[in-house]
């Protein structure tokens, strides 16, 4: 999956450097040399991550405006770089990771890398992959029925039923996840229920190993989709 990237500098050598480096993790690249114009950019596109030249005027407006103008930039990653002598810190700033100038390619793909991996789990944590699966619901007073999978993600999965079950009396869940030999088995608490048989319900306890392989399958499913 090729995620996106904005770059606000006018340093063309090191934005060349940073082009091979962010194409290398499959990470489109735009670039921006005016920061306010940058700021307007942002505000209207999707940008994954946003790395900052502190080296370029302006930019300590700019990067004040960032933490005010949406609350959805908070969320995106960002990175600064500029000379050891001239780059803020990062507390200042709101950066998640730093640099400094001239670009080391190996400090720069390990930094990059570890901006990567955040987005990356950022959206599949919260990815729900869409199937239609047998799942046993399970009761504090034992009583069993089966019901339908409708969705599932890390935190817990979407079910219908249209047995009458009491949703208010649910402890367990257990169904086969596709292409593995895994069977998911968790202690459950339920999120909400409609009157329509449709239940969410988040995961509260389940088996590490068991944790991992679904974490696992869901990134395959998010990839290949």
């Amino acid at each position: 999956m090729t995620l996106s990237s904005m770059v606000v500098s006018r340093d063309w050598q090191e934005i060349s450097v940073l082009e091979c480096i962010l194409g290398s993790l499959h990470m489109d690249v735009a670039v921006e040399s005016e920061p306010q114009r940058a700021l307007t950019r942002l505000t209207t596109s999707k940008i994954d991550a946003l790395i900052v030249d502190c080296d370029l005027n302006g930019t300590g407006q700019f990067l004040r405006e960032l933490q005010s103008v949406s609350p959805r930039l908070n969320t995106v990653p960002l990175v600064i770089m500029g000379s050891a002598q001239g780059r803020p810190d990062m507390e200042g700033t709101g950066a998640m990771f730093a640099f400094d100038k001239p670009i080391s390619v190996e400090q720069a793909v390990r930094t990059l890398s570890a901006a990567r991996n955040m987005i990356l789990d950022g959206r599949l944590r919260y990815h729900r992959a869409g199937l239609e699966l047998p799942v046993t619901l399970k009761g504090r007073r034992q009583k069993q029925i089966d019901a339908q999978l409708v969705n599932l993600s890390q935190g817990g999965l979407q079910v219908h039923t249209e047995d009458g079950f009491d949703a208010s009396d649910l402890l367990r869940v257990s169904f086969a996840l596709p292409g593995t030999k895994c069977g998911v088995n968790a202690d459950v608490e339920v999120a909400w229920a409609d009157d329509r048989g449709n239940v969410g319900i988040r995961f509260a306890k389940m088996a590490s190993q068991t944790q991992r392989t679904l974490r696992v399958w869901l990134a395959q499913q998010y990839f290949a989709n």
